[in-house]
């Protein structure tokens, strides 16, 4: 569903990933950990169009999204939840949700998110700068949702979130990816998240994924010793 081949990014003549390549298949989450500053949020920024791409190639199914402007790549099933989640504080929880959508709304799908995030709906008339961490980065991923994605892209889910909503998001996640068959690619340092949430976990090291294993066969200890370097 996704495939990323020998990703290039660079800042100017800083290359901050010099030659990445990844894949991951429909209804899969895969988890991307690292330390800071290891390229994390420069790679999805690049993934959903931000950044442009030195060279590479990113395809989502069978369409090629290298060079094409972010709101193409929305077009093209691409959803993109940033760190800090970046909701508008001053509309309401219900503008939120509709304010990336095209066309007419469907109350049908904002139901659909209110199902998944029940706290939205008791909260839908609230300003969005209102919500406690956790219930920002509900709204952000249900406002993601809303653009009907096929991968769904989340950088830092759980920055500034107490423990007990972590565990509501992982569990909001999975049940979103076996609902929809979505492919969700998550970045993330809480590497207890990563192994509740995700099927597949890799590490990336100055723009490079220098170990990848299945969920199963993950050894713990090893990740947590990279990432603590």
């Amino acid at each position: 569903m996704f495939d990323v081949k020998n990703l290039q990014v660079a800042y100017g003549q800083s290359v901050v990933i010099p030659d990445l390549t990844f894949n991951a298949a429909e209804s899969e989450i895969v988890g991307i950990v690292g330390r800071n500053g290891m390229g994390k949020t420069t790679l999805f920024r690049s993934l959903i169009g931000m950044i442009p791409t030195v060279s590479g190639k990113v395809t989502v199914g069978t369409s090629e999204i290298t060079h094409k402007p972010s709101y193409k790549r929305v077009a093209e099933g691409v959803a993109f939840v940033p760190q800090g989640r970046m909701i508008f504080p001053y509309l309401t929880v219900y503008e939120n949700l509709i304010s990336g959508v095209k066309g007419r709304v469907n109350e049908e799908d904002v139901n659909e998110i209110y199902a998944l995030f029940p706290v939205l709906r008791d909260m839908k008339g609230r300003k969005g700068g209102n919500l406690s961490g956790g219930q920002q980065q509900q709204l952000a991923i249900g406002r993601a949702l809303m653009t009907k994605p096929r991968v769904l892209l989340l950088d830092e889910p759980t920055e500034g979130i107490q423990p007990s909503i972590i565990k509501d998001i992982s569990r909001s996640l999975k049940e979103i990816r076996d609902l929809k068959k979505l492919t969700i690619i998550v970045s993330e340092q809480v590497l207890s998240f990563v192994l509740d949430t995700c099927d597949r976990i890799a590490v990336i090291d100055k723009g490079k994924l220098i170990r990848e294993d299945k969920r199963e066969s993950v050894d713990a200890s090893k990740i947590k010793a990279m990432l603590s370097v």
